[in-house]
């Protein structure tokens, strides 16, 4: 399984993001997808994720009614639409995939660990 993210930058406090995740090889059918992401000095952890199979989500206190996760009717593309973004929302994203079952929305962004990460994209935001 391929991803691929883009989308990240400089942006300034209070901007808006949309970054996204690209699959090859395979759809989302049948799959939970997720973004997670790494400030620096701190663990990775997972933000939102979305159970394509029932519509299900999980969002982390932290980003939840700035952050929306969605995914392309063709269900290849990945997308994470970030509003008012503050100088804590910098670090580096990421998107994962991983099959439903046995992974849910909550169980992916709580329990995944890997030591395989895709490249990422970062996000800075600062004045």
């Amino acid at each position: 399984l391929s991803l691929v993210e883009s989308g990240g930058g400089l942006v300034q406090p209070g901007d808006s993001l949309i970054l996204s995740c690209a699959a090859s090889e395979f759809s989302f059918d049948g799959y939970v997808v997720g973004w997670f992401r790494q400030a620096p000095g701190k663990e990775r952890e997972g933000i939102t994720c979305l159970n394509i199979g029932d519509g299900t989500t999980y969002y982390a206190n932290s980003v939840k009614d700035r952050f929306t996760i969605s995914v392309d009717n063709a269900r290849i593309m990945m997308y994470l639409q970030m509003r008012n973004l503050t100088p804590e929302d910098t670090a580096v994203y990421y998107c994962v995939a991983l099959p439903a079952p046995p992974f849910t929305a909550h169980r992916l962004c709580l329990y995944y660990q890997t030591n395989s990460w895709g490249r990422g994209t970062q996000v800075t935001v600062s004045s």
